[in-house]
């Protein structure tokens, strides 16, 4: 048996999408019912999980796994912050998050937004 998080509490929402926003792509609220991509330091709205033409899927809840940069993010409720369009990293100044996987030699991190 496999331990699995994906797909539990998850919530998918479309908006307009800015310009360098895509399928993978860490996002932050722009303008009005639109996403742009996130860039250092950014509080993370969701992840898109799709990007077509002028509108982007973006999962706002649920598990994600993604990369992240700087020192591992500890396991249960850690601040993050993007680190770029791409991966996360610990930061004070973050939305709180429950962490519930770490992988430091992948330096990737699951987590639930």
């Amino acid at each position: 048996m496999k331990v699995s998080f994906e797909g539990v509490g998850e919530q998918v929402l479309s908006f307009g999408k800015a310009e360098g926003v895509k399928k993978g792509s860490l996002v932050k609220i722009g303008a009005n019912a639109s996403v742009s991509a996130c860039s250092a330091g950014n509080k993370v709205t969701g992840v898109c999980i799709n990007a077509d033409g002028d509108f982007a899927e973006v999962q706002t809840a649920g598990y994600v796994e993604l990369g992240y940069t700087g020192t591992a993010p500890a396991l249960g409720y850690a601040n993050l912050v993007a680190a770029d369009a791409n991966a996360v990293k610990a930061d004070s100044t973050g939305r709180e998050y429950l962490v519930i996987k770490v992988d430091t030699a992948a330096a990737r991190v699951g987590f639930i937004i």
